[in-house]
């Protein structure tokens, strides 16, 4: 069993939290049929379930990573209880803690990441009620009504670096930008999206630059500074004229950067030749396929803001680490043979975390959710303790 993944668990040991070939972690045999590991530290042994979705569950991991899958695959809360045949309750607070654990997890590998181009939309939900049956106390209340998923995807790799969930407004547009720059590299990625106004001010906020204007001899008000877009940065728009709720035209028009420059980008493009937000919205599909709450005209939508966020993470994870894209498949160099007379094997299946260089291989939903991840409470009493010595 590889030890590199775990974790030494004492706030007060000088080794905690450290995972990797440093950890200084080995086996320590078992208790209750659950491997224990030791710190060669501190000389203290927990359990190897410490920062996954099983730790100090009295569920066996079977019927816990049964459910989790289906919530995966879109089934909804009550009928995964009816299949794994668990109290639906159970089944909200097993999604509520792998939900944490996948954001997290998320957290740990997006990690500079080179991302070439970036299509932006949002999707259409809603939490307790729609916004026009909500009473007039509940208007207040920013977690129910209207629910937007804010997403940003990256086509090549069929990957989704980041979303927010919450009302339509400009906040949480600069918001998924802020949170896309924060996983991606210094490069700029070529953006396109539908023709909603906040991406272009959100864009400009976090990949603008402050120009300061020569002020002018004479009588006048003095110019004032403004931002103006980094010459790396192009982004175009797709615009749908409708009639009568049908859409009878297509346009794009760049936003930020020429016409010839983005041109040049979309000839070098591994995805498409022209401007477009298909990919997203195929995307957007498949999200509404993996989350029972984004479903349209159900009974199965969301009651509280946090839980459809939790969802998302979890559907969004699986779908990154352990669904395989036909259309990310490589071929392989040498056709591998196959027993009996079947064809031999000519491709090799990914994931988008394999396609993006996250990982090496395709994980099992068990591997997802066992992933050691340090709790963050710990991390807030490790920090406490070593300030007070300090």
């Amino acid at each position: 069993m590889d030890t590199e993944k775990y974790f030494c668990g004492n706030i007060y040991c000088s080794n905690f939290g450290i995972q990797g070939a440093d950890n200084h972690i080995i086996l320590y045999g078992y208790a209750n049929n659950i491997q224990r590991i030791y710190c060669q530290v501190c000389g203290q042994h927990f359990s190897s379930r410490l920062g996954t979705v099983f730790y100090d569950l009295k569920a066996s991991e079977e019927q816990v990573e049964r459910a989790l899958t289906c919530l995966a695959e879109g089934v909804s809360i009550r009928a995964t209880g009816r299949i794994v045949k668990a109290d639906k309750d159970n089944v909200s607070a097993w999604l509520s803690r792998a939900g944490e654990h996948c954001k997290v997890l998320t957290s740990k590998f997006f990690i500079n990441l080179h991302l070439t181009e970036c299509q932006l939309d949002e999707l259409w939900s809603f939490v307790y009620a729609k916004e026009g049956n909500l009473q007039n106390v509940k208007h207040v209340l920013q977690e129910y009504g209207d629910a937007w998923v804010w997403v940003a995807f990256a086509p090549d790799f069929k990957l989704i670096p980041a979303f927010v969930v919450g009302k339509r407004t400009q906040e949480n547009a600069d918001l998924l930008i802020e949170r896309l720059v924060k996983v991606s590299d210094e490069h700029i990625p070529f953006f396109t999206s539908d023709a909603l106004k906040h991406y272009r001010n959100s864009l400009l906020k976090y990949y603008g630059v402050l120009e300061i204007l020569p002020q002018k001899q004479g009588p006048g008000r003095p110019q004032q500074p403004r931002i103006v877009p980094k010459p790396d940065l192009k982004y175009a728009i797709v615009f749908k004229k409708r009639e009568n709720g049908r859409v009878v035209e297509v346009l794009t028009l760049p936003v930020f950067g020429t016409q010839e420059k983005i041109a040049e980008l979309l000839e070098k493009s591994t995805t498409s030749n022209k401007v477009n937000t298909s990919f997203i919205e195929r995307n957007n599909l498949s999200l509404r396929q993996t989350s029972r709450r984004l479903t349209r005209k159900t009974n199965a939508f969301s009651k509280r803001l946090p839980y459809l966020e939790k969802q998302l993470y979890l559907a969004i994870a699986y779908s990154h680490f352990v669904l395989t894209h036909k259309t990310l498949r490589a071929k392989l160099a040498q056709p591998i043979p196959t027993k009996g007379s079947g064809s031999p094997k000519k491709w090799i299946y990914r994931t988008p975390a394999i396609a993006t260089g996250l990982t090496d291989h395709v994980w099992t939903m068990k591997e997802l959710l066992t992933y050691p991840i340090v709790p963050e409470y710990l991390i807030k009493q490790h920090r406490k303790i070593f300030k007070n010595l300090h």
